[in-house]
């Protein structure tokens, strides 16, 4: 089982807080980004 973990770009990062800010779902950042959700809501 080899899963590969990759680190959010400060970009990435930069469209969360902008995103989430103006009262963006997790779920809808997730898929702007092609992330998992998960990933976002850790972030």
């Amino acid at each position: 089982m080899s899963s590969s973990y990759h680190h959010l770009s400060p970009e990435e990062r930069a469209t969360i807080m902008i995103q989430h800010g103006q009262g963006a779902t997790l779920s809808s950042i997730a898929r702007l980004l092609g992330r998992h959700r998960s990933t976002i809501s850790r972030e």
